[in-house]
């Protein structure tokens, strides 16, 4: 048996560490402009960014929260270990994205909400779905996002510098919560902009030199069916009864669509599965839909999404190529089949194609150019991480904790907000183990194959509830645990025999786990589809004076709504003003000399996170001042028809890629 057949190469020279510094102190100075320029010592400040943001600042942000280092990991391993068919998943994003700005939006903006919950809520009444929403998308978020971008930047870090995983992983976050705790919204939205002009510049400059090593795309095309690994022997073969599927690359590499039964990514799946997990993710999460909520306009709004959907047309060329290109230059290393080998590689016997990206980054890039990947790579992570971590803490704060505390005041719920994420991270950390070994080792398929066992009743109960009157909670609800009873006994089958790999297969029953999670997510979302559909018509519907402006088709409505639980919001708005009279008061019978003897450290830290005293006795008077008024969403007539015009050049460059690619 032989070894690896390279070395890692450290980062350890001066200019890639200058490069590596320059970038953090850009980031800091952004950072820290964008927070003492915006108000992050109320909820609408912290949350939702006031609700200023721009176009462009809105587009960049899409694309940096969904492109974290779990995508230039997971996309370029799964591409080197299967092909481009990886690739879908993004340019399946061009079409969802409009379906968020042009329907889903504006019934979000009209129904005057900052979580998804709070949608539920006001669409359904009670509180149960809310509820059950906003523990599933904090699973989800831990599961899925979280630990996934923390693994995955842990790895480059682990390929650049040689560091423990553990170690890699808590630099990063450190790193990520500096601006993520103190900032709010705005300052994420800000850095997330200028860390899309570094993501994107980086991945140009690697793909190039990529290319440019291998001979360029007519290469790629000839080079990769023959990147085999050389390093296992015939007594490898029978050890382990290595059959050549396990290390050659599949016929069909340069295919979207792919055969039905026998394909990795079969088309079914691709055309339909990935849809149904798009509708959840880009239209229905808390991290999309929440930078959407904070622009300025529902026409910037559309025209962020139309900037986000050209940004996803790259990741193919930037990621998954160069995740191919890897394969060819390093098969014994990122091929890799024999398990002593790949522990030896990559820390895991399932597999080494995680190491793809960074693999090129290290070998390839001169001195410099090193830190500046190094750089855009911590760039992905934390814009995504922070994402994640700023719209956690919105759930848990909203949907939560308000529950827990009704009367809890502002500066509460913020600090509340901070904490939480710290107790996310810890979580996190400790799932990263099974992160590391799931789905054969290629990252990009764990994180679908997850989303796809819990997302789909979450995406058919968005859609009804959006375009469907009829509707009703009960419907819903049912609907949701059904939807959540079925994908769990996948889930939970698969992680209790293991999703396996090639060499030794699951033991998982085929009725289980036989079914790709791509056919899997359609199936789930067909039965839970049935059974809210079921179940609302066998029940009373909801009058549409509760349903004004919180379905599509009574958007425009200027009637006044009647929300379902408006008594308890009333008796809950009405506790609320006592006790923050009360707390004014007696804030007001401190006395000035008193004030003075505050601790220098409080009043720094206070001022730093937004909470200092004046500025948070002002925002309540406010906030107790001013009445929530109803969302505009007009357009003006000039930049409605730019918008939409350019909507349709994008799905006509979608289709033309897509049908290139096919």
């Amino acid at each position: 048996m032989e070894k690896p057949s390279s070395e890692k190469v450290t980062i350890n020279n001066a200019a890639d560490i200058t490069v590596i510094a320059g970038y953090f102190l850009m980031v800091i100075c952004v950072g820290v402009w964008a927070m003492f320029r915006t108000n992050r010592g109320t909820v609408g400040g912290y949350f939702l960014a006031g609700r200023s943001m721009a176009w462009w600042s809105v587009g960049a942000s899409l694309f940096a929260s969904n492109i974290g280092s779990g995508h230039f990991v997971g996309l370029a391993g799964t591409g080197a270990a299967g092909g481009i068919a990886v690739g879908g998943f993004e340019w399946n994003a061009l079409f969802i994205v409009l379906l968020l700005g042009w329907l889903f939006v504006p019934v979000y903006l009209t129904a005057g909400v900052i979580t998804m919950p709070q949608y539920l809520k006001k669409r359904f009444g009670g509180t149960r779905i809310s509820l059950y929403l906003s523990i599933i998308s904090l699973f989800l978020y831990i599961f899925t996002k979280i630990s996934v971008d923390m693994f995955s930047g842990a790895v480059f870090i682990q390929q650049a510098l040689g560091w423990n995983i553990y170690v890699s992983v808590i630099a990063l976050l450190l790193i990520t919560a500096l601006y993520t705790v103190t900032g709010g919204l705005a300052a994420l939205m800000y850095t997330d902009t200028f860390q899309t002009f570094v993501i994107i510049a980086g991945a140009f400059v690697l793909t190039g030199f990529s290319f440019a090593k291998i001979g360029g795309y007519s290469a790629l095309l000839t080079k990769y069916s023959s990147a085999i690994p050389s390093n296992f022997s015939s007594l490898d073969t029978q050890r382990y009864n290595i059959s050549s599927q396990c290390y050659t690359p599949r016929q069909d590499a340069f295919s979207l669509l792919r055969d039905s039964t026998a394909g990795d990514l079969p088309w079914p799946g691709v055309v339909f599965g990935m849809t149904i997990g798009g509708i959840w993710y880009w239209c229905s999460d808390q991290v999309i839909v929440q930078r959407c909520l904070a622009a300025r306009s529902l026409t910037h709004v559309k025209a962020g999404c139309i900037v986000c959907g050209y940004l996803k047309l790259l990741p193919m060329f930037l990621m998954v190529f160069p995740g191919m290109i890897s394969r060819i230059l390093y098969p014994d290393d990122v091929g890799c089949v024999v398990p002593e080998i790949c522990k030896q590689v990559c820390g895991t016997e399932v597999g080494c194609s995680n190491i793809a990206y960074p693999k090129l980054v290290v070998t390839i890039m001169p001195s410099g150019l090193r830190g500046l990947m190094l750089a855009v790579m911590l760039a992905a992570l934390m814009s995504s991480l922070a994402s994640i971590f700023n719209s956690s803490s919105t759930l848990f704060t909203m949907d939560i904790w308000t529950r827990i505390r009704p009367l809890a005041t502002e500066r509460e719920l913020i600090v509340v907000g901070r904490v939480w994420v710290l107790c996310i991270v810890v979580i996190s950390i400790c799932w990263i183990p099974v992160v590391q070994a799931a789905q054969s080792g290629q990252l990009f398929d764990y994180i679908q194959s997850v989303s796809s066992y819990l997302s789909p009743p979450i995406a058919s109960v968005f859609l009804l509830a959006v375009f469907v009157k009829r509707v009703n909670e009960m419907g819903a609800f049912w609907g949701l645990i059904g939807g959540l009873a079925m994908g769990l006994c996948r889930m939970l089958s698969e992680f209790w025999f293991g999703t396996g790999s090639c060499i030794f297969p699951s033991q998982c029953p085929f009725l289980i786990c036989g079914i790709h999670y791509l056919h899997f997510a359609i199936i789930l979302f067909s039965c839970t589809s049935v059974l809210v559909l079921l179940v609302s018509f066998c029940t009373a519907p909801i009058e549409d004076k509760h349903l004004y402006r919180l379905v599509f088709s009574l958007r425009h409505s200027k009637e006044e709504r009647k929300d379902l639980d408006w008594e308890q919001q009333e008796r809950a708005r009405t506790a609320r003003k006592e006790a923050e009279e009360k707390m004014r008061e007696k804030a007001n019978a401190v006395t000035e000399a008193e004030g003075d003897k505050k601790s220098g450290i409080c009043r720094l830290v206070g001022g730093f996170c937004g909470l200092s005293g004046d500025q948070q006795t002002q925002d309540e008077g406010a906030a107790e001042d001013s009445e929530p008024q109803m969302p505009d969403i007009s357009e003006e007539p000039v930049w409605k028809y730019t918008v939409d015009s350019n909507a349709l050049v994008m799905m006509a460059v979608a289709v033309f890629m897509w049908g290139y690619f096919a």
